[in-house]
């Protein structure tokens, strides 16, 4: 095996393992909402605008990583985050005051997250992958952190069960910890990546994407992605137990999403290097709009409640290795980690939207109902923004043409 396969191999290794632990973690904090706010007293919408406020650091913070990625390597940049991520858990399992969980939890995880996350390593597994293999090796290493979401669940219920959430959090910290090292393997030959965008400034790169309608079709769509996933994650426990359902359910629940994601990532990667990405993205959003609405309109029962996580797993993060190799093919992958993080960004505002309503909207009206209903609606937005995208690749190192 050659020096350039070796690496290349190393680094779809390494970065499934960050992913795996970096979002396994990420994936169980709806865990902690009930716990924090009975023992300090607060409403819902403190623990869950947190929680939105770290999607939205990591969401403003995701382009400017992502140009740091693209300048300076992968490997240093999640070291730098892993450190974040760290510290970030380890003032959350001490956190007494909202001013300290908005810290910890929204800051400080939110930059942890910007660099240990997809948009940064998707990209970097993509530029070390032939193009006719990008969409299946994102797809892989989406899975393994899909596989993250379902092993660390039920790890993290256990320790709130028997130790509490503050020593759960301390072992999180513990297990981000181990990024640090992993970094080393994240070797990658960013000289290789010399498409015809490699001599302009990053401005100019900018402003021509920046006239380009099917870029900002596609960021409009995953806004969307971003305020349903998070509105399930850190909501879901919380609305079963509303309806009668055990607490165990809602850990479920989330296990299930995050096992069955790994098989809708896989496949997703799999049909996107056959199938046009957008069009994949249309028909994902649809399904959305389709399952959200039975799970809602529906009588529930647990039988319904895993029913719906076996079909939202399948499609919750499938959006990913679609959305990231759709950019990959329109620009190239010299610029790939900022201008994903620039489309993750509006994946973020979704997302700090869906976190935060849907504990406003529980705490003003005592039911969810507003947001699932809204959920549905914008699902489909989604997939007629993505329908009239076309897959073409558009050189920014000269005016862009046919706009």
């Amino acid at each position: 095996m050659s020096r350039t396969a070796r690496n290349a191999l190393l680094l779809m290794i390494g970065s499934s393992l960050v992913l795996a632990l970096s979002l396994g973690i990420r994936h169980a904090f709806g865990l902690f909402l009930q716990p924090m706010s009975t023992e300090f007293g607060w409403g819902r919408e403190i623990f869950a605008f947190a929680i939105a406020l770290q999607n939205l650091i990591w969401g403003m913070l995701q382009p400017f990583v992502g140009a740091f990625a693209d300048r300076y390597g992968v490997k240093r940049t999640v070291f730098i985050s892993a450190f974040a991520y760290a510290l970030g858990l380890l003032l959350m399992a001490s956190a007494n005051t909202p001013s300290t969980l908005f810290l910890s939890a929204g800051v400080l995880i939110g930059f942890g997250l910007s660099g240990t996350s997809f948009s940064v390593l998707l990209s970097a597994v993509g530029r070390s992958v032939a193009p006719e293999k990008r969409s299946m090796a994102m797809g892989i290493a989406s899975a393994a952190g899909s596989f993250g979401q379902f092993v660390m669940l039920p790890g993290t219920l256990g320790l709130l069960e028997a130790f509490g959430w503050s020593a759960a959090l301390l072992v999180c910290a513990g297990l981000i910890a181990l990024l640090l090292p992993l970094s080393r393997m994240l070797k990658e030959d960013l000289q290789r990546c010399n498409d015809d965008t490699h001599q302009l400034p990053i401005k100019t790169v900018l402003k021509q994407v920046a006239r380009h309608g099917d870029f900002w079709l596609l960021s409009l769509g995953f806004f969307v992605c971003g305020f349903q996933v998070v509105f399930i994650g850190i909501h879901i426990p919380a609305y079963l137990i509303d309806q009668q359902l055990p607490a165990q359910a809602g850990t479920t629940v989330l296990a299930l999403v995050g096992l069955f994601n790994i098989a809708g990532t896989w496949c997703a990667g799999w049909l996107g290097g056959r199938y046009a990405k957008p069009q994949l993205l249309a028909i994902l959003y649809f399904l959305r709009a389709i399952v959200i609405a039975l799970f809602f309109y529906l009588p529930l029962s647990e039988f319904s409640a895993y029913a719906f996580a076996v079909a939202m797993g399948l499609l919750w993060l499938s959006t990913v290795p679609l959305t990231n190799g759709t950019i990959a093919t329109l620009y190239g992958v010299r610029h790939l980690s900022m201008l994903a993080g620039i489309v993750f960004f509006f994946h973020q505002v979704g997302s700090f939207l869906g976190g935060w309503l849907g504990g406003l909207a529980y705490d003003q009206t005592g039911s969810y109902s507003l947001v699932w209903q809204l959920s549905i609606i914008l699902s489909v937005i989604a997939a007629l923004l993505n329908l009239p995208i076309r897959e073409r690749f558009y050189s920014v190192a000269s005016p862009l043409k046919n706009i």
